[in-house]
């Protein structure tokens, strides 16, 4: 099942660090088979506020995303991004293929009946 790093970057300040961390961060992907699926993206806010943009990073698995994340390599590099933007980032599982919603309804359903 798929994986994903997000992250919900704001107050991003030009820095030759960044640039730095742009130009090494797919070597900390490739063996990790990470690959950008949105990079710094403003987002077309529908509810909500959402200051800054948005990287969305797709793993085959959470091991992989998690073991990128941890990686020496990306360790080494994610200080030249993290003192210049602030934001969070998270890491997360995504939903198997077949994923049917209506199952959770159903749970949510069951626990709100026996409240």
């Amino acid at each position: 099942m798929p994986a994903y790093a997000i992250a919900h970057l704001q107050d991003a300040t030009p820095h030759l660090d960044i640039a730095e961390y742009l130009e090494r961060i797919t070597a900390t992907l490739e063996p990790y088979d990470g690959r950008f699926l949105v990079h710094a993206t403003p987002p077309e806010v529908r509810e909500g506020d959402w200051p800054g943009n948005v990287v969305l990073i797709g793993f085959p698995g959470i091991v992989e995303a998690r073991a990128w994340w941890e990686s020496s390599a990306y360790q080494e590099i994610a200080p030249l991004r993290s003192r210049h933007i602030s934001g969070d980032i998270i890491l997360v599982a995504g939903v198997a293929e077949g994923y049917d919603p209506t199952r959770l309804a159903t749970t949510i359903r069951e626990a709100a009946a026996a409240r």
